[in-house]
């Protein structure tokens, strides 16, 4: 089987993102679509790269427009030598495999009390995993959240290993989306 060489290199501008009082000590950058249509998924990805040099592994987020978006934890910034509206060198490619999602305190309980969803659930594959989780998380209230993780087990409980009506990419639903900067 031949390998196609998917890496991207590109440079984007390092910006802030506006906030409502909250942790304003990561940036991010928005991916141009030609580098998010050579990933293999619209919805979250890993990806292996460098920025400005340095390496990394990191989950891209998707922004609701076919494309993604990095967040920069400020670790990772200071070790490329990077501040907030630099332009930064990028360099990605997707993980060979993605690696497993950290599941939610809450809804590891919810699979804990429900042995049919939990069994089900470990007979899934990462990548389903990864967008239940991305569908209970993107919750934007505490109640949906909380009838997402009922859902998921109940859905799970009936043999389903894909949660359904879920558009991980954002586009559809228009769910997701990048960051809006600060100006």
């Amino acid at each position: 089987m031949t390998t196609l060489d998917v890496t991207s290199r590109f440079e984007a501008k390092l910006l802030r993102p506006k906030t409502l009082g909250g942790d304003a000590s990561w940036a991010f950058v928005v991916l141009p679509r030609e580098v998010s249509e050579k990933l293999p998924r619209r919805g979250r990805t890993t990806v292996e790269g460098t920025l400005n040099g340095h390496p990394f592994q990191a989950t891209l987020e998707p922004d609701g427009q076919l494309s993604h978006w990095l967040q920069v934890r400020s670790e990772l910034r200071e070790a490329a030598g990077a501040a907030v509206g630099d332009i930064v060198a990028l360099e990605l490619a997707p993980v060979e495999k993605e690696p497993e999602p950290e599941v939610p305190p809450d809804f590891q309980e919810a699979l804990a009390a429900a042995p049919e969803a939990f069994k089900v659930w470990n007979g899934t594959t990462t990548l389903a995993r990864l967008d239940w989780i991305h569908w209970i998380t993107s919750a934007k209230q505490l109640k949906t959240r909380a009838k997402r993780i009922g859902d998921a087990c109940n859905m799970l409980a009936s043999g389903k290993k894909h949660v359904c009506c879920f558009d991980p990419s954002g586009y559809y639903s228009k769910a997701f989306q990048a960051p809006k900067a600060e100006t």
